[in-house]
């Protein structure tokens, strides 16, 4: 056990109960998949005692890694069961996946950042979870050959939500992502019903902007 862990334990609980659970996130099954998935493992390494802080962190590419409040209320709101196939728009560092892997049937994820998407790959696979499909590729463009999914999750900012992603989203299924400009965003969770999608707004936001128009995708 190296020096920091101690702490990072201590952390863990202390951002279970502070920053998960009174900020009303009730649900059993994420907690504990919040609880499980070692967040230090997917932080740069100079950034591990900030691990369980309740702040998005930097990692390679531009990109960070979101504040485990939003991953938490994201996760919820999707309403996984353990029957879903979910898609995941922009793998990052992999930490959303695998809180996706421990509570979904099968997570397909999309990262338009190589890098990231190799060191995600082998983070992942390192902790076991076999239910995780990589693709490098525009992730608005979702992942035509494997729809439709039961749920999708946008962990990047989009103006408005890409057709293709809503095509590829079944009909109750329910999307949960963040949507806007720049200077102002807000995460939504939208439900499709009969082709016409009923919103509830959950909370203001920032988010890396959703890139599109990356060279075709390719699978790893």
């Amino acid at each position: 056990m190296n020096d920091l862990s101690p702490k990072l334990t201590k952390a863990r609980q202390r951002m279970l109960e502070r920053d998960l659970r009174q900020r009303g996130i009730r649900s059993p099954r994420v907690l504990r998949a919040m609880e499980r998935v070692p967040r230090e493992l997917f932080v740069p390494p100079d950034a591990q005692a900030w691990a369980y802080s309740d702040q998005a962190l930097p990692i390679d590419c531009g990109q960070t890694i979101s504040q485990p409040y939003i991953v938490a209320l994201m996760t919820e709101s999707a309403q996984l069961t353990g029957a879903e196939r979910v898609l995941e728009i922009g793998t990052g560092c992999g930490y959303q996946t695998a809180i996706l892997a421990e509570l979904a049937m099968e997570v397909f994820t999309v990262e338009r950042h190589e890098p990231l998407a190799r060191e995600a790959q082998q983070r992942l696979g390192a902790c076991g979870y076999t239910n995780v499909h990589f693709r490098i590729g525009d992730g608005s463009r979702g992942w035509a050959e494997h729809a439709p999914f039961d749920r999708i999750l946008l962990t990047a900012a989009a103006r408005q939500c890409p057709p293709a992603l809503w095509d590829q989203l079944a009909d109750e299924g329910i999307l949960v992502g963040p949507f806007g400009s720049p200077d102002q965003q807000f995460l939504q969770a939208r439900r499709k019903i009969d082709a016409q999608c009923f919103t509830t707004t959950l909370t203001a936001c920032r988010f890396v902007p959703l890139i599109a128009d990356s060279p075709p995708a390719s699978e790893t």
